[in-house]
């Protein structure tokens, strides 16, 4: 059994920070350009710099997502783009396209190149492909199962790399080659800007009744058709953890703080216990469903690694989340009366009750005493978002820990 690496995105410098301390071996983000996640905050060179040498200081490697399928245009932009991440040094480039594989191969061939999952990677023979061209890793498209994984990795060379998605959103087109986006607002889900029409909800119209709006399934109000249930395979890290993988990898790079924290504790947590003693993992398996439970989510599935899945993994009637808890911010600092400083992200008020969420698996119910503004004024609430505050929380606290408030 191989020990798989634990890959957790990270939107910006902060969540970069958060994912490090809360149990990830690697982390992926995209610079400012030629990313899927266009919309995403992204780093800028310099947060870039910032955030690799954080995650090298404390041995969490970072991958670059240069995943975009490129255009003519693109080209130039893409030259000068890997010249500045050669002097940054990440420990990888996740790339799509071969075009830019192959700026990749002659601009850094000392970096890393991982073979991302819109490239359609589903037999070993492609694994084989990219090897030979001098990949170190390929992302299996999401449509494969488990059984089709360990057939992957019996049949390719034993220092190449699996990544597999084993947690969040599911892209409704295949291996994420999506042209909703494209045809309905314009906007390139290949080029890092989708707008997730797959989350929205459908009606039909007959060319004959203008404004006669009938559902596509059977329901009074509609369909959202294309929605996907999340996938989490929290329940079946035993599975997982002999299948031959050699990272698991998160989806969420446009996430939050408390997400990705989540997250990436609940999944250490539940392969350093498996690692340990199968019988372990199993015994903390009401513990990892409890606190998976507390993200953000769609409901869950397992995807297609158990077979194709059937209707159950799709939601028809509402784009609603779940959502265990609300965000309040992290201890960016802690003072010497013990007051947490934190950039307030969700409203909270003096007398409440909250928690304080910490990278080891605790969580503690603590009231909170008082609050205070950057001038030293005492305030009861905190309503404006981003506000820069001191918190009294007991000293309980330390630095990197989440605040945040159960809404059950």
């Amino acid at each position: 059994m191989r020990k798989p690496e634990l890959l957790v995105p990270a939107s910006s410098l902060e969540v970069l920070k958060i994912a490090t301390v809360f149990g990830a071996d690697a982390i992926y983000i995209g610079g400012e350009a030629f990313g899927l996640r266009a919309k995403a905050r992204n780093f800028s060179k310099e947060e870039m710099a910032q955030g690799i040498a954080f995650a090298h200081e404390h041995g969490v490697k970072v991958y670059v997502t240069v995943n975009i399928l490129a255009h003519n245009y693109d080209l130039a932009g893409v030259r000068e783009y890997l010249k500045e991440l050669k002097e940054l040094k990440p420990d990888a480039l996740i790339i799509a396209d071969p075009g830019i594989f192959t700026y990749a191969k002659e601009i850094c061939p000392e970096i890393e190149r991982h073979i991302s999952t819109q490239a359609n990677n589903t037999n070993y023979e492609t694994y084989r492909f990219w090897y030979k061209l001098g990949a170190k890793r390929v992302v299996t498209a999401r449509e494969l199962s488990l059984e089709e994984i360990r057939q992957i990795r019996a049949n390719i060379p034993d220092d190449m790399e699996i990544e597999t998605f084993i947690h969040g959103a599911m892209c409704i087109s295949y291996s994420g080659r999506c042209l909703l986006s494209n045809f309905l607002v314009g906007r390139d889900a290949n080029q890092g800007s989708c707008t997730h029409p797959c989350r929205w909800k459908y009606s039909i119209v007959e060319e004959s009744r203008p404004g006669e709006y009938m559902p596509v399934y059977e329901n009074e109000r509609g369909t959202y058709i294309f929605n996907s249930k999340d996938l989490c395979m929290i329940e079946h890290m035993d599975d997982i953890l002999t299948s031959g993988i050699d990272s698991l990898k998160i989806e969420g790079r446009m996430k939050t703080a408390l997400y990705v924290a989540t997250v990436a504790r609940t999944y250490r947590k539940a392969i350093d216990d498996y690692l340990e003693d199968p019988a372990k993992y199993q015994a903390n398996m009401s513990w990892y469903q409890e606190q998976i439970a507390g993200c953000t989510y769609r409901k869950f599935t397992t995807g297609f690694f158990y077979g194709k899945p059937s209707e159950e993994a799709q939601i028809y009637d509402n784009n609603t989340y779940e959502k265990g808890y609300t965000y309040l911010g992290f201890a960016e600092a802690v003072d010497e009366r013990g007051y947490v400083q934190i950039t307030q992200r969700n409203k909270f008020t003096v007398g409440e009750m909250i928690e304080i969420m910490k990278p080891d698996g605790t969580n503690l119910l603590v009231p909170v005493k008082a609050i205070y503004d950057e001038e030293g004024n005492s305030v009861e609430s905190a309503p404006h978002p981003q506000q820069k505050l001191f918190v009294d929380l007991g000293g309980e606290a330390e630095v990197y820990d989440i605040l945040r408030r159960s809404e059950a």
